[in-house]
């Protein structure tokens, strides 16, 4: 019976959170996030790829001390089985630099305003 080892490579999650250390890099995965978000609305993976860039981006602990939210209640807004609230999703986005923005759907004007 062959003896089956244990990889040691890095874990996927580790070589993510290095490479959106670099603010322009994490912008563009949020950016990328948002707009598979509009096509799919699946919130876990938003919410996943905003989890990673806190933690490259200083770590949750970090991001609770700009944001006055609990590090416990980001922690929990963040996972899988989370559900923030718009207030905290904003002021996350907002620790990290970021900022949401409303705009039409493809195609209607939203609300009857001029495009």
């Amino acid at each position: 019976m062959k003896r089956r080892l244990k990889s040691r490579g890095i874990p996927l999650d580790e070589i993510r959170a290095e490479r959106l250390k670099e603010p322009r890099r994490a912008n563009y995965a949020m950016e990328l996030a948002l707009r598979e978000f509009e096509k799919d609305n699946d919130v876990d993976a938003l919410l996943d790829t905003l989890r990673l860039v806190a933690q490259a981006q200083g770590g949750i602990a970090e991001l609770a001390r700009k944001t006055s939210v609990s590090r416990q209640a980001l922690h929990e807004a963040l996972s899988s089985k989370g559900n923030p609230r718009l207030r905290t999703f904003q002021n996350v986005l907002c620790g990290l630099g970021l900022r949401m923005t409303v705009k039409p759907a493809a195609g209607r004007r939203g609300l009857g305003l001029p495009a």
